[in-house]
């Protein structure tokens, strides 16, 4: 069994794609970034150290820039900056790094502010300066709101001095150094006006130019960091002056010529999350690039298993990784889970796109539950795929063995996975009204195969630890808001958890429904089957006790999974090559493109090619 050619996919496959990537959108959508990535610019380099790998990254993203068009119309769409980071993450994790600050976090912000397209942007939309984003400090990191930096009003120029107060204060990890060429930065910074802190803002502030750091700005480089190579740094500023027009100002705060503050929020917190708002979109672009790598590493995963072969049960016999079911059905499980995962990132994209203002809690809450789930998913994914493909999935040239390093950076940049879903664990105990109970039904007679029947014991399963949520903050110790928390926190977490999958399987459910050709639906139907049974897996004793399952059908629940695996292994490669990877891609990963790291070097096995090791009779080494 070879892996097919590159260049042909399966009908199904194709429509399969149309329901990942966006259906009549998608040429507008990912187009522009697939074929990108194709280019020879972006194929893998070998051997190069950090500081070129970093330098690369930044001859990329001018690259990407010319193949952006307008660039103030990518930062205002949802859904082309999203596609950007699913099509390069799997290449470059640095590039998916810088693209997401500069176009998401720095000039994203400036438009979000008054005037933003009245600002001569030219210098950021040609990439003559590169944008970067200064948020979190050295020892405020999730507690943005303590953070120090200062931005003191100057009543004799009408301008600010930005400063650094204390060590601990130095904006932490950003991209400030020279590599890349001149920066500048949207720094957030409390503003300070006769000694009031009128809470925190974005000032627009060079960095650098063509000789170094501008005077004032101070930048260590820091450490290299897992992953990828990124130039973080630490930044700190001493007195550096900025004229009136740095601030970025909005309904949340405008500063009046006296000095006076107009704001429509009644409190500093508020005007921090507004003056960071792009933080959200940043979390819907850290989920996309680390689906871009699931993607990619289970494409990778799947075509080896097809093309490395093992003895089979007779002498002679050669059959391949994926005829085993221990192979192909920790594959499919994982495959599942990438659906779910890009359907519910397509049905989340989509609501912040046009989310009204009062909807605005709610949908940066379960963005930010999502990004948790995805990227969570990410890691787990690509660490399966990378033991699947044993010892050449650690070579990076075949595209695996950096994946869960990146997604690492994905897990916690734009708010921490625990601490965030901390946030939207304390907001759902009380603020969230799930299925209640009686609403799933009696159990008799149901049957396992039942996809509403699933989809409803998921949402049972969210209600009970809600329930469990619930009962414990009221039990919990009074006058002690640590300590009722803390006997609270890990069920509202699991209710967390079950609501961020009940999310996906009706993202899931919906894109089913959208299939046309009947053999794309049935892979749809049982894609989405085997994810719910693997969800439920770990409720069955609640939803035992609660009456939502009977003994029946917690016997059956393996056999049933098993057969289900068992009907989805043959599709195994239509259902990847529906992922769309460029041929470009993979035929530059050896074992995506049926072949291995070490196959093609050395030239011929002759004698010339080995030297003997002198450890025993007949032993060689390769050297």
């Amino acid at each position: 069994m070879a892996v097919p050619a590159l260049t042909k996919t399966h009908p199904v496959a194709d429509e399969l794609a149309q329901l990942l990537f966006e259906g009549a959108d998608r040429e507008r959508v990912h187009g522009a970034w697939r074929r990108l990535v194709s280019g020879k610019e972006f194929a893998y380099r070998p051997g190069l150290p950090p500081e070129e790998r970093t330098a690369l990254s930044y001859e990329r993203l001018r690259l990407l820039n010319d193949a952006a068009g307008d660039p103030v119309e990518l930062a205002a769409d949802p859904y082309r900056l999203a596609g950007l980071h699913e099509w390069t993450g799997p290449v470059d994790g640095g590039l998916t790094t810088l693209a997401s600050i500069h176009y998401n976090l720095f000039l994203g912000s400036v438009l979000d502010h008054d005037g933003g397209r009245d600002r001569d942007l030219s210098a950021f939309t040609s990439l003559r300066r590169t944008g970067t984003f200064l948020c979190t400090e050295l020892e405020h990191g999730n507690d943005v709101a303590s953070m120090e930096t200062v931005a003191v009003f100057d009543r004799a120029t009408g301008g600010f001095h930005l400063t650094t107060p204390t060590p601990g204060a130095r904006k932490f990890m950003p991209n400030t150094s020279l590599t890349g060429g001149p920066k500048t930065a949207v720094v957030a910074a409390r503003l300070v006006v006769d000694g009031e802190d009128q809470g925190t803002f974005l000032f627009l502030t060079p960095l650098s130019d063509e000789s170094g750091h501008l005077p004032g700005v101070r930048v260590r480089p820091l450490p290299q960091r897992t992953g990828t190579p990124v130039d973080h740094c630490l930044t700190s500023f001493d007195r550096v002056w900025l004229p009136r027009e740095a601030l970025l100002e909005a309904e949340h705060g405008r500063l009046g010529a006296d000095g006076t503050l107009a704001s429509s929020l009644g409190n500093r917190r508020k005007r921090l999350l507004r003056s960071i708002n792009r933080v959200t979109m940043g979390k819907l672009c850290m989920s996309a690039g680390t689906l871009g790598m699931s993607r990619a590493a289970l494409t990778i995963a799947v075509r080896y298993a097809h093309s490395r072969f093992l003895a089979g049960p007779k002498a002679g016999d050669r059959i391949p990784l994926a005829a085993h079911r221990s192979h192909h059905g920790r594959l499919l499980h994982a495959l599942a889970t990438a659906y779910a995962m890009t359907f519910l990132h397509r049905s989340l994209v989509s609501r912040f796109a046009v989310h009204a203002e009062e909807d605005r809690a709610e949908v940066e809450r379960e963005v930010a539950v999502a990004k948790g789930w995805i990227t969570w998913q990410a890691r787990t994914i690509t660490t399966e795929c990378r033991e699947r493909c044993g010892a050449q999935g650690l070579f990076p040239a075949n595209g695996l063995a950096d994946l869960p390093l990146n997604i690492e950076g994905g897990i916690t940049a734009e708010g921490d996975n625990l601490v965030i879903w901390v946030k939207a664990a304390s907001e759902m105990v009380f603020g969230h009204q799930g299925v209640r109970a009686g609403e799933s039904g009696d159990p008799e007679g149901r049957e396992l195969t039942e996809l509403p029947f699933l989809r409803d014991l998921l949402a049972e399963a969210e209600r009970i630890w809600q329930d469990r949520a619930r009962t414990a903050l009221r039990e919990g110790p009074s006058g002690d808001p640590v300590g009722r928390w803390n006997a609270t926190s890990d069920a509202a977490l699991e209710m967390v958890s079950a609501h961020a999958r009940l999310q996906a399987a009706d993202a899931f459910l919906a894109a089913a429904a959208r299939a046309e050709d009947p053999r794309a639906g049935f892979l749809m139907r049982s894609l989405c089957r085997l994810f719910l049974l693997r969800q439920l897996g770990e409720h069955t004793g609640d939803l035992l006790a609660e009456g939502r399952l009977t003994p029946d059908h917690v016997r059956a629940l393996p056999k049933t999974v098993d057969t289900l695996v068992g009907e989805l292994a043959p599709h195994l490669m239509t259902l990847v090559d529906a992922f769309d990877l460029p041929a470009e891609v993979l035929s530059g990963i050896p074992i995506a493109s049926g072949g291995s790291v070490g196959a093609d070097e050395g030239g011929d096995e002759s004698e010339d090619g080995w030297e003997e090791a002198g450890v025993g009779a007949g032993v060689s080494v390769r050297v």
